[in-house]
């Protein structure tokens, strides 16, 4: 564990906070791109982008190619973000932007019962309590959107987005490591690179040409998306985990005020309650769980 201070950790919870907010900006483009295109092209199309973006900057900077150890855990995260970003905005696609990340908040609490099957812990008293507040939260927003007015696969825009936090509770996972192994540019340049070659794979059958309209908002996704992930990555390799987690809850203020802004998308009290019961089941675990940060360096060792 480290002995560092709170106040040396600044730095790096300002460069997540400031991460986060460009990641929330990202997504409400996202959500446009993906109502205009598709999930597919908005997403392949914006991971092109920003491959040669972040392609430009790693070579630029001379990086030595990474060694083995380090090429399987990019490949790894590079197959997970695969899944877990078409999950993500295709839901995204079918729900309000703030109910999305919302929901999306649920991936810390998955993340402790992925430390039972990686790492054999059990899970005390404190842990069950905090899954049970992220299990209601998640009821309680479920509750609200079937009182509501929403279109007909909204359902299944929630399904793809549970599913999408399942895999970002082990993205978190990976993130740390990384962060501790490679650089800001290294990460960036890897993880665009795989998706990107991913997502190619596919070309054939779904990709499309978008509109010349789109593609202003294409490059500015994908240089935010690159400015949020370097903004993050550089963060965690500077504090613990258990410092940074709990930062990403500030995510929901952004997208309630970008959803109202651009998609004219209300916050209802059903997503506000339901968020508050997720975020205290997450808080316990950050406040009850001090060996939080050596147990996900030792579970991707």
């Amino acid at each position: 564990m480290s002995n560092a201070s709170p106040s040396s950790n600044l730095p790096a919870i300002a460069a997540v906070l400031l991460g986060l907010a460009c990641y929330s900006g990202m997504d409400a483009i996202m959500k446009g791109l993906v109502l205009a295109l598709g999930a597919y092209n908005a997403i392949f199309w914006r991971m092109a982008v920003g491959f040669v973006m972040a392609a430009a900057l790693f070579f630029a900077q001379r990086r030595r190619w990474p060694g083995r150890a380090a090429l399987k855990v990019h490949l790894i995260r590079g197959g997970v973000t695969f899944v877990m970003g078409y999950l993500f905005f295709w839901g995204l696609g079918r729900v309000p932007l703030a109910e999305g990340i919302a929901l999306s908040f649920i991936a810390p609490l998955i993340a402790l019962y992925l430390a039972v099957l990686l790492l054999g812990e059990v899970i005390g008293k404190s842990a069950i309590l905090a899954s049970l507040l992220g299990i209601a939260g998640v009821v309680v927003i479920l509750v609200g959107k079937m009182q509501g007015s929403f279109p007909p696969d909204a359902q299944w825009g929630v399904a793809a987005i549970l599913g999408s936090a399942l895999l970002y509770a082990y993205n978190l996972i990976l993130q740390r490591q990384l962060a501790q192994i490679a650089s800001s540019a290294e990460v960036v340049f890897f993880q665009t690179g795989i998706v990107t070659l991913l997502y190619l794979a596919l070309a054939p059958w779904f990709a499309a040409l978008p509109p010349a309209e789109n593609w202003p908002f294409i490059v500015a996704a994908a240089a935010v998306a690159m400015v949020s992930l370097m903004l993050i990555i550089w963060g965690y390799a500077r504090a613990e985990a258990q410092h940074l987690v709990s930062l990403e809850y500030t995510a929901f203020i952004w997208a309630a005020i970008l959803g109202w802004l651009f998609f004219d998308e209300a916050v209802t009290w059903a997503t506000f309650i339901g968020t508050a019961l997720i975020v205290s089941g997450c808080l316990i675990v950050a406040w009850r769980r001090p060996e939080k940060a050596e147990i996900v360096e030792a579970a991707v060792a």
